[in-house]
């Protein structure tokens, strides 16, 4: 019998490379005793993705409070995060001292089950391991710092250090497998900061289905186990409603139906 130790993590599991090891990993722990959810520390439930990719305005409704003029992309645009942005549910999101415009906003993260290169869209669906709640915490003085005074973009917007910068993507609350969301098309999403709904939509508003995007993602660049993919934010993040910012003592939950909500406390570095 397998032991559970042999199977510690998701991305364990993941990197075997079978799918069916998350249903034999849910015999095992029917098989066990059993421990309140209260009584645990949850991880994030992917520790260590090979690549975190972001789908940027993929919401009709962001798209038009992010531009006055049609900014729905044309064809999905991927920009990355790295593993020191990554956190789990309850840890906090640092503001840290280089910043004073954290932003947050809510997606819909696919896990990728099973490796992949040049997927067709067809069969995108077959490569996706499961679902989480996940937070693009964004630095928007630093996302917007390349701009000239005359309102124009040297090189464009800076992603690197406007997106990436630490804990900048809790994950979570656990991951939830393809099987008990039928359509990941038709859920609610919403964001609340200190019990305020400053997020709330659906996912059946993105530009770009999943089964889009695992295309294009995946063309010329090998999708493995484990790996991220978010899937984009609805309208209502601060920098396009006024604010105010991320501070201190701030709590943010993130919600989407079936999956759970993702919560994470705000501390200044």
């Amino acid at each position: 019998m397998t032991s559970f130790s042999e199977m510690a993590t998701i991305d364990s599991i993941l990197a075997s490379g079978r799918l069916s090891s998350l249903l034999a990993l849910e015999n095992l722990a029917g098989n066990m005793q059993a421990l309140p959810v209260e009584s645990v520390t949850l991880c994030s439930p992917i520790l260590n993705p090979e690549k975190i990719l972001l789908m940027a305005v993929n919401y009709h409704s962001h798209s038009k409070e992010f531009s006055q003029k049609d900014s729905t992309p044309k064809e999905p645009y991927l920009f990355t995060k790295f593993r020191n942005s990554l956190i789990g549910p309850g840890d906090p999101i640092l503001v840290p001292k280089v910043s004073q415009q954290a932003d947050w906003e809510v997606e819909l993260a696919v896990i990728i089950g099973k490796a992949g290169k040049n997927i067709p869209k067809k069969d995108a669906m077959n490569y996706v391991a499961g679902y989480a709640v996940s937070n693009d915490i964004s630095f928007r003085d630093w996302q917007f710092s390349t701009r000239r005074p005359d309102g124009t973009s040297m090189l464009g917007l800076n992603w690197v250090k406007g997106k990436g910068l630490d804990s900048s993507f809790p994950l979570g609350p656990w991951l939830v497998t393809v099987d008990e969301v039928p359509n990941p098309h038709n859920l609610g999403i919403s964001l609340t900061v200190n019990g305020k709904t400053r997020q709330q939509s659906t996912t059946g508003d993105m530009v770009f289905q999943i089964d889009s995007i695992i295309e294009y993602a995946s063309k010329g660049m090998t999708l493995r186990p484990g790996d991220i993919i978010s899937t984009g934010t609805p309208e209502g993040v601060a920098a396009f409603t006024g604010g105010p910012y991320l501070k201190d003592g701030d709590i943010l939950e993130g919600t989407i139906d079936r999956i759970g909500t993702l919560r994470n406390p705000v501390r200044a570095e």
